[in-house]
């Protein structure tokens, strides 16, 4: 596996991102932006342009792919298109909607897929690193997951993606992002229960490269 988890937007080190990638420094790459679909069409929209900014920045080639023009389709239509990209950028917001949009598109399974078998760079933050975790309990305090309901009429699943076998909880000891305080929480509720996590600061990231793991 080869992925880049941050805790805010790019972090610090952008350039273990690209290392990642074997020096494909103009690859294409997929921006997953699902876990604003709960915000107002105009701040999605700013949203998806910050990140394909940054991206471009690098010298990557950032395309957004909207999960939802994948709902009800079957799966394999999503399969084909995730795999023509060498690297998907998870951006942040709420978490139980990007694993609503990720489960209904059937990215869920393509994109675990081609994660365990080293076929893709998975990289984002925030949400991103999230939806990763066995389990998405405990996040709630972070994150409505009732937008789902809201949105969808559906209920919110709350099994993560399971690629990780722990949480990743961003946004800790960072007194500039507004939900420091609550992921904190979210931190020690964790550590209460015996609940594997790794937390992150903004401006660090988890880096894993095969059977190298490091916070850098």
């Amino acid at each position: 596996m080869r992925m880049y988890l941050s805790s805010f937007r790019m972090g610090d080190r952008p350039d273990q991102l690209l290392a990642l990638l074997g020096g494909q420094g103009s690859a294409e790459v997929a921006v997953i932006a699902n876990a604003m679909d709960a915000q107002p069409p105009d701040e999605r929209r700013a949203g998806v342009e910050r990140e394909t900014s940054e991206l471009t920045a690098l010298g990557l080639q950032p395309t957004e792919l909207d999960l939802r023009t994948f709902f009800d389709q079957p799966h394999q239509a999503v399969a084909a298109v995730l795999a023509r990209f060498p690297m998907v950028w998870v951006r942040g917001g709420n978490v139980f909607m990007l694993r609503y949009a990720l489960a209904r598109s059937g990215a869920d399974t393509a994109l675990t897929a081609l994660i365990r078998r080293d076929a893709v760079v998975y990289a984002g933050y925030s949400a991103g690193p999230c939806v990763l975790a066995p389990s998405l309990r405990g996040l709630e305090y972070c994150d409505d997951p009732h937008v789902v309901p809201a949105t969808y009429g559906m209920p919110v699943i709350w099994d993560g993606l399971g690629v990780l076998d722990y949480a990743v909880v961003p946004h800790i000891d960072s007194p500039g992002h507004p939900e420091s305080q609550a992921l904190g929480v979210v931190a020690a509720n964790y550590d209460a229960d015996g609940i594997a996590h790794r937390t992150l600061r903004d401006g660090q990231a988890l880096v894993i490269d095969g059977e190298d793991t490091r916070i850098c």
